[in-house]
């Protein structure tokens, strides 16, 4: 298991633009042979900031999901939200252990 952990820095004025643009990204995504999980979500304490979470069965989907047409799209709206910063991490070979 791969997972991806990460923040998007952005205008806060851009925000609902950003989400109208991550929505079908996050559609396309969840369709993607070996996507166990992916949200882009506002954080609802920090304006202007957008979380990042996926989980991913193996290396080999993650990549196809980076090739993929709609991360090309995502990015290219993402140059007209005022990005002021990214950080993005990434951990392999996660286990799981449920809590409840």
């Amino acid at each position: 298991m791969i997972l991806i952990a990460g923040t998007i820095t952005l205008d806060p004025d851009k925000v609902d633009e950003a989400l109208a643009a991550i929505v079908p990204l996050m559609q396309a995504t969840h369709a993607e042979e070996g996507c166990d999980d992916y949200v882009l979500s506002a954080d609802p304490a920090t304006p202007g900031r957008i979380r990042i979470f996926e989980r991913w069965a193996d290396d080999d989907a993650m990549k196809a999901h980076m090739r993929a047409p709609h991360i090309a799209e995502f990015q290219k709206a993402l140059g007209g939200l005022g990005v002021t910063g990214m950080s993005v991490d990434r951990f392999d070979g996660a286990t799981a252990t449920k809590l409840f």
